[in-house]
């Protein structure tokens, strides 16, 4: 007899409704939940930041931006995330309450704990998102952005915001300085 740890999987209706009443948030992939850990003040600041510049961006037009708790559904990989923020221009996703299935535009802000997996499996499932045109990757103590943008032959693109000192996200027709992103961020 071998001595293996069995771990039991979760249906996506059993995970929805746990959720619901978490004192924490959990990620899902595949039947498997993962608790998230609380975010720094630098994380937060940054997220917040974006999310203040981005909801100015869309008020009054077809797009929703949605910091943290609201979740994005790949149905391709089985998978439910919490982006740091990010943007649905989609009508069908105002009917969907819980998750949304068609963001545009996707970020995540980094810790040390979570920037592999964010660069790696997470960006391969968010890749498998017709609607998803940029993801960005953000360190939070030091202005460093990194965009990929999908291009027209279907491919991603890196366009590391550093450079310009600007950031751009084309798919929503937005621009800001890179230094309104970092507002009362220590910088190391």
């Amino acid at each position: 007899m071998t001595n293996t740890a069995e771990q039991a999987r979760i249906g996506i209706d059993d995970y929805l409704a746990g959720e619901e009443t978490a004192p924490i948030k959990h990620e899902y992939v595949a039947g498997e939940v993962f608790a998230m850990a609380g975010a720094g003040e630098a994380h937060v600041t940054v997220a917040g930041n974006l999310f203040a510049l981005l909801r100015n961006h869309v008020r009054g037009g077809p797009c929703r931006v949605y910091i943290a708790d609201m979740k994005v559904r790949v149905e391709q990989a089985d998978a439910f995330y919490y982006p740091d923020v990010f943007v649905t221009c989609d009508p069908a996703d105002s009917r969907e309450k819980r998750f949304k299935r068609n963001p545009t535009l996707v970020i995540e802000v980094l810790s040390d704990s979570t920037a592999a997996f964010d660069r790696g499996a997470k960006f391969a499932h968010y890749r498998q998102l017709d609607s998803l045109l940029e993801y960005v990757l953000i360190e939070p103590e030091r202005p460093l952005v990194d965009i990929f943008r999908r291009n027209a032959e279907g491919g991603w693109v890196l366009h590391p915001a550093a450079e310009s000192g600007e950031l751009v996200f084309t798919s929503i027709d937005f621009r800001c300085p890179l230094t309104a992103v970092y507002e009362d961020v220590a910088l190391g």
